[in-house]
């Protein structure tokens, strides 16, 4: 081999160790304990038709209201079993099937997301960033497209997205009405038979 020929293939290893690096750099996320790391996440896993990995960049009051609306719809499908009499037994078993079931907090949020439409105004509106705005333990992202998506520090440091803690909180207060309502009218029925 000629030294001229051993110095051009040398140029092109350090050439393409070097485009790896960059492209290493350029394609890798910004850690999720920034908000744009948190928001590039929630856009890559909703354009991947994941939105369960989503879960874990929702804030933390939106996971509480998640475990809490599976919590209070276990202990209602519970209570309804032992004591509701037929058809009334079947029908909300049915209704509460889903979240009463649910493995964790992310099945609920999975299926909220997809019922109450949360997925597809994701999908119709995330786009790149074009704007962050960090205020102490909250964050803005304006889009390219103008949206903006409200972020909050979470306690382990991961930006959680805010947008749709209201609508969980909202259901999770809506279980334990329900929960309320099921108990007073099994204790009834109890006292009837």
């Amino acid at each position: 081999m000629t030294r001229r020929r051993a110095i051009a293939w040398g140029a092109a290893v350090v050439a393409a160790v070097a485009l790896g690096f960059a492209l290493y750099r350029f394609l890798k996320f910004p850690p999720d304990t920034t908000p744009e790391g948190a928001y590039l996440r929630i856009a890559y896993n909703i354009g991947g038709s994941n939105p369960r990995a989503c879960f874990a960049y929702l804030e933390d009051r939106a996971q509480h209201a998640a475990y809490t609306i599976r919590d209070y719809r276990r202990k209602a499908s519970e209570r309804i079993e032992a004591s509701y009499p037929e058809p009334e037994r079947s029908r909300l078993l049915d209704e509460y099937r889903a979240h009463a079931e649910a493995e964790d907090g992310a099945d609920v949020w999975v299926d909220l997301a997809t019922r109450q439409g949360f997925t597809a105004r994701l999908r119709r509106d995330l786009s790149g960033i074009a704007k962050v705005e960090v205020t102490g333990e909250r964050a803005t992202i304006e889009t390219a497209r103008g949206t903006r998506y409200p972020f909050r520090r979470r306690e382990n440091g991961i930006w959680g997205l805010t947008l749709f803690t209201a609508e969980l909180v909202a259901e999770a207060e809506r279980a334990a009405r329900d929960w309320d309502v099921v108990e007073k009218a099994a204790l009834d029925y109890e006292r009837a038979r």
